[in-house]
C-alpha cells in the first residue's frame, strides 16, 4: 500500500520509459519493464497491475492505444514481480516445502521472471505492428540520467533487501520489515504520503494481511487433514501407477496446477498442493528450487485468467473494462506464458543457473 501511494511507481514507469522508447508499441514496452520493476520490488502482482496500470493505462489511450490491448499488457507482465524477487509466494513455498532456501528461491525466479516479461514484449511487438503502434524515439544521454537519477532511490531498494538476504546480514521477514520502513521515508521525502494517509494506509495492509493469515491457517489445517488421511501418498500412488515417464508426471502436474491457479489464489495453493506433489518430485531426484519455481509459475499464469484471477480483476477495473474485453486480446500473451513454463519445467538450468553459480 505504502509503495502503491508512494510515487514509486511513477519513477519506474519514467525509468522504463528511457529502456524501452525506441520500440515499436513502445509504452507497451514500457509498462511490461514497469511492472518488472515494481513486482520486483513490491512482490506482488496486484499492486504492480493497479499501481503500474493506473498510470500507463491513461498514457497509452493518449496515444491512440486501443484500451483493451493496454489492459491486456498490463494484466500479462504484472505477475513478472511474482518470480522476480522477493517474491511473497516463493517465501511461502519455502515454508511448505521444509525449508527451502529463501536466497535460492529467490536467485531462480530471476530467468524465468524475465523470460516472462521478454515474452510479453515479443507478442507485444508484433502486435505493436499489426496496430500500427509507433516508438516514443530515444532520449538524450542527460535525459536518461536524470531520470535514473530520479529513479534511483527506489531501485536502491531491491539492493537492499535482495542483497541482505543473500548476504545473509538479515532475513526475509526482516527484509520485508526493512522495505517498509525504506518505502515509507522514501515516501516522506517524495512528499507523496502525509501523515494523515497513514492510518487509512495501515487498515488497508491490516485487512490484506488479515485475509493472507486466514487463508494460510484454514490450508495449514487442511493441508493438516490431508496428511493425516494419506491423501498426498495416494495421489503419489496413483500417479506413479498411471506412469513412471518423469516428463508425463511433470506435465500432469502442470496441468492440475494450471486448473488449480484459475479458481485459486496462488497461496493457499501454494500451501496445499505443495505437500501432495513434493514428496512425488522428490522421488524423482528433483531441484527444491527448479520444483518451487514451476509451481509458482503455474500459478502466476492463473491470477491472470477467469474466472477468478485477481490480476485479471484489478487490471480491468483500473483499465475500466469488463473481463469479457479482455480475454481475447489476452489469448497470445498466455500462449507465450505457457511456452515459456515449458522451457522452465523442462530445462531446470534455467532456474537453477544463478543459484549455483552463487553457490546457493
Amino acid at each position: 500500500m505504502i509503495m502503491n501511494n508512494g510515487g514509486i511507481a511513477i519513477r519506474l514507469v519514467n525509468c522504463a520509459k528511457v529502456l524501452s522508447g525506441r520500440l515499436p508499441g513502445s509504452l507497451a514496452h514500457t509498462n511490461i519493464v514497469a511492472n518488472m520493476l515494481f513486482g520486483s520490488i513490491s512482490g506482488s502482482a496486484v499492486a504492480a497491475a493497479a499501481a503500474v496500470g493506473g498510470t500507463m493505462t491513461p498514457l497509452q489511450e493518449k496515444e491512440g492505444y486501443r484500451r483493451e490491448f493496454s489492459a491486456a499488457v498490463n494484466i500479462a507482465s504484472a505477475p513478472t514481480g511474482m518470480l522476480i524477487p522477493p517474491s511473497n509466494t516463493l517465501i511461502v513455498y519455502s515454508l511448505v516445502s521444509g525449508g527451502t532456501s529463501i536466497a535460492a528461491l529467490f536467485m531462480g525466479g530471476y530467468i524465468p521472471g524475465i523470460l516472462w516479461g521478454l515474452g510479453c514484449m515479443i507478442v507485444a511487438f508484433f502486435l505493436a505492428k499489426k496496430f500500427g503502434y509507433k516508438s516514443e524515439g530515444g532520449v538524450t544521454l542527460m535525459q536518461a540520467l536524470r531520470v535514473f537519477w530520479d529513479a534511483i532511490p527506489s531501485l536502491l531498494l531491491i539492493v537492499i533487501v535482495i542483497g541482505g538476504i543473500i548476504g545473509g546480514v538479515f532475513t526475509a521477514t526482516e527484509g520485508s520489515a526493512i522495505a517498509v520502513v525504506y518505502s515509507l521515508l522514501l515516501s516522506f521525502f517524495y512528499r507523496t504520503i502525509k501523515l494523515k494517509d497513514l492510518p487509512r494506509i495501515l487498515l488497508e495492509s491490516t485487512k490484506t494481511t488479515a485475509i493472507v493469515i486466514f487463508l494460510i491457517g484454514v490450508s495449514s489445517i487442511m493441508s493438516w487433514v490431508m496428511a493425516f488421511t494419506n491423501i498426498p501418498n495416494m495421489i503419489a500412488s496413483g500417479l506413479l501407477g498411471l506412469t513412471d515417464n518423469i516428463f508425463i508426471i511433470l506435465l500432469i502436474m502442470n496441468i492440475v496446477l494450471l486448473i488449480v491457479g484459475t479458481f485459486m489464489d496462488p497461496t493457499p495453493a501454494v500451501l496445499i498442493f505443495t505437500p501432495i506433489f513434493w514428496p512425488i518430485a522428490q522421488s524423482f531426484g528433483i531441484d527444491p528450487v527448479h520444483f518451487g519455481i514451476m509451481v509458482v509459475f503455474n500459478l502466476s499464469i492463473g491470477t491472470i485468467t477467469p474466472p477468478v484471477g485477481p490480476v485479471l480483476f484489478v487490471g480491468t477495473k483500473v483499465a475500466n473494462l469488463r473481463i469479457e474485453h479482455v480475454v481475447r486480446p489476452l489469448l497470445p500473451f498466455f500462449a507465450v506464458t505457457v511456452v515459456v513454463l515449458m522451457l522452465i519445467t523442462y530445462i531446470p538450468q534455467l532456474s537453477l543457473f544463478i543459484p549455483k553459480l552463487l553457490g546457493l
